[in-house]
């Protein structure tokens, strides 16, 4: 006798996912986050009071290019930035300039051939609405392709001092100083 489909896909269900979680899956370690979300904008995000969202839009621009980053979108009127830059992923420090520096160090693999770092940037008017109350919030990630042109890490970039880095020059750009949230 036949099991109708509709039957066996049901009973076969159980075995299939069985199967599915003995063979591995996916590893703990990728699922446990290394800093909570508090810690995460603490590192990602400073206020800047005394200066307008325009010229604190600029202001990130000019940085990112200073710091070899291709400025993709500058819109004051959303206060949104991003820039991205190819970089070599072999030997780690001496490829990149210091502010990325820190995002290789060890990790560097010989059979790692470039990365794409991409830094994402917001400007958003402090809640008291003043004008001149600016809350800026940046996140950089990376993706590394292997000598196989194939993709080996995809990440956010958690190094303190890759933050720390950025908003002293943005501080400096801006002649005004980033206070911690």
């Amino acid at each position: 006798m036949r099991l109708p489909i509709r039957g066996f896909v049901p009973a076969l269900s159980p075995l299939v996912l069985l199967a599915l979680g003995c063979a591995g899956g996916v590893p703990k370690a990728a699922l446990v986050l290394s800093q909570t979300p508090i810690e995460g904008r603490r590192l990602e995000t400073r206020r800047f009071v005394g200066i307008e969202e325009s010229k604190l839009v600029a202001g990130v621009a000019v940085v990112l290019r200073d710091l070899g980053y291709k400025v993709e979108e500058n819109d004051a009127k959303l206060g949104l930035v991003v820039g991205s830059k190819k970089r070599s992923a072999k030997g780690g420090r001496q490829n990149d300039p210091p502010v990325m520096g820190s995002l290789l160090g060890s990790r560097a693999n010989p059979a790692e051939k470039e990365q794409l770092v991409r830094a994402s940037i917001t400007v958003t008017q402090q809640a008291d609405d003043r004008p001149d109350n600016q809350i800026v919030r940046i996140t950089f990630q990376r993706i590394v392709w292997n000598v196989r042109n194939e993709v080996t890490a995809r990440e956010g970039v958690v190094d303190p001092q890759v933050y720390f880095d950025f908003f002293e020059k943005l501080s400096k750009a801006v002649s005004l100083e980033a206070q911690a949230i």
